[in-house]
């Protein structure tokens, strides 16, 4: 059985050797298993492609890819999955937070029958803007893709090859890993690891990175929010109605009664809100549609190291 680890880098010049070093001190204690690394730079502003480019030089069994612009990291592991040779395949960040020396328990889960184990953590040492970051998108997944609440889904995970061979059938411009991996199987299961703390660095995800994920994860997998903004504009059109039979029936009772300016007002301005979110959503999946239509690369390749077509 043949391992293949994928590893999106970005800034991560000081930290991916440490990386690299303990996937091989870790796969050289597991007899029944090969391995190769495919190390993918996501356009990173320090010289983290320099360090991947000498890693490579020093390991054929080291693959490096080197994109063009940064993309972000589920399009980097995609870019990385069409160059892989492994039986399986397992990803894992290029920080040293998500223990590799820990791989074992997720080949093993594997080895049980699942397709899919990600690495569950007990003690997660993001911080606490990470930490809500991961908190609301497990909400949504939850939501939006109707991913079981007991499953917990972390950036280090292990797949069987055909699940990866099936999320490359996907060619939208804007992948979201998890919901590929639910469409394709159910039969996933979680293991507990250590996460460690961060030596180096902080982490890449700022508030716009995740919001725009969140947008890949609903808008891209899912049409729930449209059907939230039928249901919420029913709703209003509902109470808009009832509102309109009380008035009429106390102009009635009452004719020297005044309609209150500010009561209109604020009816408006709901309404006016409700359709502009409406309106919102719905040009956000015309203008995915339309980047789709027009063949926008997940992401672009600048350079290759050390890949054989003939062991892919």
């Amino acid at each position: 059985m043949k391992v293949s680890f994928v590893i999106p880098c970005y800034n991560s010049a000081k930290t991916i050797e440490k990386v690299v070093a303990e996937v091989q001190s870790k796969m050289d204690t597991l007899s029944k298993y090969t391995y190769e690394i495919v190390l993918v730079n996501d356009c990173s502003p320090d010289n983290t492609f320099d360090v991947i480019r000498d890693l490579c030089a020093k390991n054929q069994n080291i693959i490096g890819i080197n994109h063009s612009k940064n993309f972000g990291q589920h399009a980097a592991l995609m870019a990385g999955f069409h160059f892989i040779s492994g039986d399986i395949v397992v990803c894992l960040d290029d920080d040293g937070q998500t223990p590799a020396d820990e791989v074992d328990k997720l080949l093993e889960k594997i080895d049980e029958g699942y397709d899919v184990v990600y690495a569950q953590y007990e003690h997660k040492q993001h911080s606490g803007f990470r930490n809500w970051g991961s908190h609301l998108n497990k909400k949504m997944t939850e939501i939006m893709l109707n991913k079981p609440k007991e499953l917990y889904i972390s950036s280090y995970f292990a797949a069987k090859r055909y699940v990866v061979n099936e999320m490359l059938n996907y060619k939208g411009a804007y992948p979201y890993l998890i919901g590929l991996v639910l469409r394709c199987t159910r039969n996933i299961c979680n293991v507990k690891v250590n996460h460690r703390e961060r030596k180096e660095g902080h982490s890449g995800y700022t508030f716009k990175k995740l919001l725009g994920l969140w947008m890949n994860g609903f808008t891209s997998f899912s049409i729930l929010p449209l059907r939230l903004a039928t249901y919420g504009g029913s709703i209003i059109a509902i109470l808009g109605f009832i509102y309109a039979i009380y008035a009429i029936i106390s102009k009635f009772m009452n004719p020297d009664r005044m309609l209150g300016w500010s009561s209109l007002i604020s009816v408006n301005l709901i309404l006016g809100g409700l359709i502009l979110i409406t309106l919102g959503l719905i040009g956000e999946y015309v203008g995915r549609i339309f980047i789709s239509i027009n063949n926008s690369p997940q992401y672009v390749i600048k350079n290759v190291i050390n890949y054989n077509e003939d062991k892919a």
